[in-house]
């Protein structure tokens, strides 16, 4: 498996048990509830599928605050995306030359893929913590995504992708780690 399917796994089991009543709850990633961060995944996924697949998917005409995707059989259409984006990161040749998500600025597809791992890990997390469970991901992946995020993470700084780092112990486990990159307390509650 891929870590992009592994990732993509992971969120489906969270996903698979969240409640609507659960879906006002609040998350580590301040500006979303719950709700609001299926939203966010729904609204990306597409343009993220299509980056895997070399097309270009145009984003919504309307800005992510102003849809609501997380309506009606919201767990089917995110089951349905993560499913798509397994299946586009797939092949070897999504890792390869370069890609993007719908805009004219390219990145290597190799980034691009450790980005989408990165978003469904942290945003998995997000979403366990906020509905009472636990993200599980094989210890290769988080190896893999720590090294990645050491590479990128001044960059996705500058772009307001992550927070201010929160100190987490050398030896604290390499999620906790990887938490601590994007501004994330793994001690939240």
């Amino acid at each position: 498996m891929s870590h992009v399917s592994n990732a993509a796994a992971a969120v489906a089991a969270i996903a698979r048990t969240i409640s609507d009543d659960q879906l006002a709850n609040k998350t580590p990633c301040t500006q979303y509830d719950v709700r609001a961060l299926i939203n966010h995944l729904l609204f990306w996924g597409p343009s993220l599928a299509g980056a895997g697949r070399k097309e270009s998917v145009p984003q919504p005409a309307a800005a992510e605050s102003e849809v609501d995707l997380a309506d009606g059989d919201w767990r089917g259409s995110l089951l349905a995306l993560l499913d798509e984006l397994t299946s586009s990161w797939a092949p070897p040749s999504a890792w390869e030359g370069e890609t993007s998500m719908g805009s004219p600025q390219m990145l290597p597809a190799s980034v691009m893929g450790d980005m989408i791992v990165g978003e469904l890990a942290v945003h998995g997390w997000d979403l366990a913590v906020a509905t009472g469970q636990r993200l599980e991901l094989p210890g290769d992946l988080l190896a893999h995504l720590r090294e990645a995020m050491l590479a990128g993470v001044a960059q996705g700084r500058e772009m307001g992708l992550y927070g201010p780092e929160v100190a987490v112990p050398a030896d604290a486990p390499t999620l906790d780690r990887i938490l601590g990159l994007t501004g994330r307390d793994p001690a939240w509650t």
